[in-house]
């Protein structure tokens, strides 16, 4: 593992939380390089959830997971992450092991279309509702483009609200490249 490589260091983390048959969420589908590690960790017997707003970000995570062979296990949903309680079973709330976030654009697409603190914030309320005890929550922050510090307040303020009886939530940072490295933020539920 690098440390340079914040995504690593939470896909390393995942991997200790993560089992066949377990049920995973990538908030945030992108290029589909998470939502394929999910499907690969929780193998034909788990279930994924991928969900991204832009029809570029699914067909590149259909054409992932098919080149994978982990499409079956992985339901796409075309729509906002401030959703995902409309669109998870009620028989998985709770049980949720694994919830990957990385909040910014889409690589090699318009760099206009980024997440928002607002729908973010309701994303984060949701998710936490849907974990399992000792589940993981991820949460990348890119800061480098328009919006992405707001969107870091915004987030950190949402973590420090969590109650601390119920959720670990720990903050992983680049201490000497403060204004370009992504932020990660991790919350455990206990």
């Amino acid at each position: 593992m690098h440390l340079d490589s914040v995504l690593e260091f939470a896909h390393a983390l995942h991997c200790k939380t993560l089992f066949p048959g377990a049920i995973a969420i990538d908030a945030t589908m992108g290029n589909g390089n998470d939502t394929r590690f999910l499907a690969e960790k929780v193998g034909e017997r788990g279930c994924v959830f991928g969900f991204d707003i832009q029809q570029t970000a699914h067909r590149n995570t259909r054409r992932v997971l098919e080149k994978a062979g982990c499409r079956e296990q992985v339901r796409l949903v075309l729509g906002g992450h401030e959703a995902m309680l409309e669109h998870i079973p009620l028989a998985y709330h709770g049980k949720v092991q694994s919830i990957m976030f990385n909040l910014g654009y889409l690589p090699g697409s318009d760099k206009t279309v980024i997440t928002r603190p607002e729908t973010t914030s309701i994303a984060l309320e949701h998710a936490i509702t849907l974990l399992a005890e000792g589940g993981l929550l991820s949460i990348v922050v890119y800061i480098g483009h328009e919006g992405g510090v707001e969107e870091l307040n915004a987030v950190e303020a949402w973590a420090k609200s969590i109650d601390s009886n119920f959720y670990h939530v720990v903050g992983y940072r680049f201490l000497n490249k403060p204004h370009t490295a992504p932020q990660l933020i991790l919350v455990e539920r206990r």
